[in-house]
């Protein structure tokens, strides 16, 4: 079913069918092209039918399109000749390093755009609209339906796993003793549900198995928002292969990386947090529910650094003079959308001297230690947890890599790295342990869509269909992402909980919190029950799920409650300071130009960046600023040396005023800065002022190409 949206404004569909079949791992093998901005490869999935995780229902049939009853229509793609290495030939004690094969290194049957022979008209790929049902019911074949965009799939296969030797010993039915469809699937079954403690062995066969040969190409078809996937004769999910290869590559245009360059100039490229998630960077299932795992072997050039949300610190393996390979990993189950890579010319930044306190030894688990002692019992699916290792619920820092642009790595050493540890461990004695075994530090470029990280929620779907599709609301309109106040109220909620209860009640309760619920899907109306569960009931105080949601999520403007706390709030000694410091600007403001002889100097005070955020925003609501005070106040803060926040403000009061001698501290704001900057851009062209119109249009003009897709697409409607 091709679903026809305008991707500017309308719903974001989700079209797995989460409900009959789930992927439990993926196993990607990619090259990345900077030449032709495309990243290339394989991703073989591994597959759990819903028998094994929800009963299946098998007697409602999903809708179909009213003007058409047929049953779905395939291309078969035409064979795809692809060398693929005999897995009979494999060692079972083969290194991670071993499965990086660089598929660029076959010049007879790969052509520069990695189309291996197969022709795109060729490969499957359809206009074509059908209606097709996914569950089980009659005589139709299962359909398997991955979210995808913005993708060229070359071809679909099964993968014959029972090829790998040691793979057998997962079959438990004595009966299976013939190789065929239900022998490959009990092998996967087996695979999939190994226990934590044998994660090493599991990552083990996963390699293998991607490596294995193929024993029939399936039948798929594409429309603007998903891959299907069928074949012949499969009438269930139980039925369907449950380890299948994709060979497929991105699009320049595709929505779910950036190809851009960094603040050096050198080219780079990574995920942005589109509203379409990963979709555009492989197939897979989209909905938080579908929650997985992955592993994956990426080949770049050997200038470029290759960083991903794994939970290993990969290090790069020389295939060849001039190509490297990185390999990564992640065995905590969480939902597609969090999969990240970012490609780049980067230096990592290193401590010049460290602190026994700041290094900290990244100690894998070892299947031989099996060291889950249970420190209370997790509530998530199985995975190698470390709330269940001593000496992970202890570690404060953990390890940490910074990578930076070369002309920023002089910064990054004076001030990033050394506040990296204590955020750590600030971060460990509220939360508790950390979730996560390391972590990489990366700073992006200009162009990072920073307002528009909001992910995919089940409570931001609408109606969710038999098979687990859904839609996120208005989740393509570019204008969403810039509107930020359900952050801000959410910020301000948590403010007044705290306020309420008091830090030592607060705190104690979210560290309890991250104990509960780690390593599962959770929705705002868990977080708030059971605070009002675990807090006293003197401290509640008439509060309940109901009336937090009335009053912060329902309701439009400020919540009555945080309209008090502004007041209280404005009583305070630092805002009580930043009030006389607007008093001396005011005075300073209304001297003539000639001053006397006996008139005193206004002295100011030193303020903080939130003091400075506020006195500008006092000093906005001044109906003039002369020059020479604007002047004047840029010189004493240092203005345009200050963080965006205080810069953005700067700004302001640069256009409102018209201050001309600052407009480089404007273009420069819309260069460096472009996610807030979306918001400047609709000031300068809302003054109606013929000089500053032409800045915003000369800004956007130098930057359109290198902007985020969305941001320069708000943009682009105010400016024309």
């Amino acid at each position: 079913m091709d679903i026809q949206l305008d991707p500017a404004r309308d719903d974001l569909p989700l079209m797995a069918n989460t409900s009959h079949i789930l992927v439990k791992h993926y196993v990607l093998d990619l090259d990345v092209d900077f030449e032709s901005q495309v990243i290339e490869g394989t991703i073989v999935l591994f597959l759990e039918d819903g028998n094994r995780f929800k009963k299946q229902n098998s007697s409602i049939e999903e809708a179909c399109q009213s003007e058409s009853n047929k049953a779905c229509k395939f291309g078969m793609p035409e064979p795809c000749h692809i060398p693929v290495t005999n897995a009979r030939t494999f060692s079972s004690e083969m290194e991670y390093n071993d499965f990086a094969i660089c598929s660029k290194g076959e010049k007879d049957t790969s052509d520069k755009d990695g189309n291996h022979d197969n022709q795109e008209h060729a490969s499957g790929i359809s206009s074509s609209k059908y209606c097709c049902d996914t569950g089980n019911h009659g005589s139709e074949d299962f359909l398997l339906v991955l979210d995808c965009c913005d993708l060229s799939v070359l071809k679909v296969e099964e993968v014959d796993v029972a090829a790998v030797p040691g793979l057998e010993k997962f079959t438990r039915s004595p009966e299976l003793t013939v190789v065929s469809e239900e022998f490959r699937n009990q092998i996967v079954r087996e695979l999939v549900t190994l226990p934590a403690n044998r994660w090493r062995e599991q990552l083990d066969y996963y390699a293998r198995c991607s490596q294995a040969p193929g024993c029939g190409e399936l039948l798929f078809d594409t429309d603007t928002w998903s891959l299907q996937i069928r074949k012949t004769g499969a009438q269930t999910a139980t039925d369907f292969p449950h380890a299948i290869r994709i060979w497929y590559k991105t699009k320049p245009e595709g929505r779910s990386v950036t190809w851009t360059s960094d603040q050096s100039g050198r080219p780079c490229v990574y995920t942005v947090g589109s509203p379409i998630n990963n979709r555009a960077l492989f197939p897979c299932q989209e909905p938080p529910v579908a929650m997985s795992t992955w592993q994956a072997t990426v080949r770049a050039a050997a200038s470029f650094v290759v960083l991903m949300s794994g939970e290993n610190s990969a290090k790069p393996t020389q295939l060849w003079e001039g190509c490297s390979s990185w390999y990564y990993y992640v065995t905590m189950p969480m939902p597609a959308s969090t999969f990240t890579i970012a490609v780049g010319c980067w230096t990592e930044m290193k401590m010049e001297t460290w602190s026994s306190n700041d290094l900290a030894t990244e100690r894998p688990f070892s299947p031989s230690e099996a060291n889950f002692r249970h420190v209370g019992v997790c509530s998530h699916m199985e995975y190698p947890c470390r709330f269940q290792n001593a000496s992970a619920t202890t570690q404060e820092i953990i390890p940490h890599r910074v990578f930076a642009p070369v002309c920023l790595t002089g910064a990054c050493q004076e001030t990033l790295l050394r506040l990296i540890p204590p955020c750590l461990s600030a971060a460990h004695s509220v939360l508790g342990t950390h979730p996560f075994s390391r972590l990489d530090v990366l700073i992006v470029p200009a162009n990072f869509p920073s307002l528009g990280m909001a992910r995919p929620s089940k409570d931001k779907t609408g109606h969710t269909s038999d098979s687990g599709a859904s839609v996120i609301k208005h989740g393509l309109n570019p204008e969403k992402i810039f509107m930020q106040v359900h952050y801000l109220k959410g910020y301000f909620l948590l403010r007044f909980l705290a306020k309420r209860l008091g830090d030592e009640t607060y705190f104690s309760f979210l560290r309890k919190f991250v104990h509960t619920f780690h390593g599962q899907l959770i929705l705002s109306q868990d977080f708030l029950q059971m605070l009002l569960e675990n807090i006293p009931e003197e401290k509640r105080l008439e509060l309940s799920v109901e009336n937090i949601y009335q009053d912060w999520l329902e309701s439009s403007g400020i919540p009555k409650a945080l309209q008090r706390e502004r007041r209280a709030g404005a009583e305070c000694g630092l805002a009580r300071q930043v009030r006389a410091e607007v008093t001396k600007w005011i005075r300073v403001n209304r001297r003539p130009r000639k001053r006397k002889r006996r008139e005193k100097e206004e002295v100011f005070e030193k303020l903080f960046p939130d003091q400075l955020v506020l006195l500008l925003e006092h000093l906005l609501e001044q109906k003039t600023l002369s020059p020479r005070t604007l002047q004047s106040l840029q010189r004493t803060y240092h203005l345009q040396d200050q963080d965006a926040e205080v810069r953005h403000r700067w700004c302001e009061l640069i256009v409102k005023h018209k201050f001309t001698k600052a407009y480089k501290s404007v273009e420069r704001f819309l260069q460096e800065d472009q996610a807030m900057g979306v918001y400047l851009y609709g000031e300068l062209m809302v003054s109606e002022d013929a000089r500053q119109q032409q800045l915003a249009r000369r800004c956007f003009e130098r930057t359109k190409e290198q902007m985020d897709r969305s941001s320069a697409q708000v943009v682009a409607e105010m400016l024309f």
